[in-house]
């Protein structure tokens, strides 16, 4: 998970910029999202050895310094359930 604020008024500008990030490898799934005070969060899915230590995984750079009002931060979660909820349940 990668989380960065933008400089106020240039969340959008913040926001293009992540969408445009091309990784080294495609992740399974990446998302996308946006929040108050011009955050921008980019969660990506990967497919990778139980040993993740020693996984090198692609991330999303450091924005220029002059859109972000402080440091990405980047956090690393491992999947222990989903949940599957039935249309209309």
């Amino acid at each position: 998970m990668w989380e960065a604020r933008a400089v106020e008024g240039r969340g959008n500008e913040l926001l293009e910029w992540a969408r445009a990030q091309v990784l080294a490898r495609e992740p399974l799934r990446r998302e996308v999202l946006r929040a108050s005070q011009d955050r921008v969060l980019v969660i990506t899915w990967w497919q990778a050895p139980e040993d993740r230590a020693v996984t090198e995984l692609p991330e999303l750079p450091e924005p220029a310094a002059d859109l972000i009002t402080r440091p990405v931060h980047r956090w690393r979660f491992e999947s222990v359930e989903v949940t599957q909820v039935a249309p209309g349940g």
